[in-house]
């Protein structure tokens, strides 16, 4: 089955649905969904070089301000998901967006489309501040368009 992905280089993590995913409407947790949107998150920024241990010892961190999910179609026990995400804009400055896209890896369909409105913060005020030198190297140039 041919995949078509929203964006270009995309960044994808493999996934299958377990039980414990499974909610009692018989189908994938919503929040299972947003829980790999996280996962595959840290994931894509690590690979680019930013980790967890970089924003708090920079004390500096890329937080969510916004999130916006579009649940499209559900997903079952045992089917396998390919989740993608890419940085889709980055001002340089203060803010940065990352878009996320699921699908069902034996039908194609997409399943779940998401993006989140991020904002760089200083994790001792948690109030927004300029991004570091650091952050706009490594995320500006990741940042991919249609």
């Amino acid at each position: 089955m041919s995949i078509t992905w929203d964006y270009p280089q995309s960044f994808i993590l493999p996934v299958q649905v377990e039980q414990h995913h499974i909610d009692d409407l018989n189908h994938t947790n919503n929040g299972v969904y947003t829980g790999w949107c996280e996962q595959i998150a840290w994931a894509h920024s690590a690979e680019l070089g930013l980790t967890g241990k970089d924003y708090r010892e920079l004390n500096i961190a890329m937080a969510i301000h916004e999130a916006n999910y579009q649940y499209l179609a559900p997903s079952f026990l045992g089917e396998d998901i390919a989740v993608a995400t890419w940085l889709t804009a980055c001002d340089g400055r203060l803010t940065m967006q990352r878009s996320f896209q699921m699908i069902n890896q034996k039908t194609g369909q997409t399943l779940f489309r998401g993006q989140w409105q991020l904002v760089c913060i200083n994790l001792s005020t948690n109030k927004p501040t300029r991004m570091p030198k650091i952050f706009i190297d490594t995320y500006v140039s990741a940042v991919v368009t249609d």
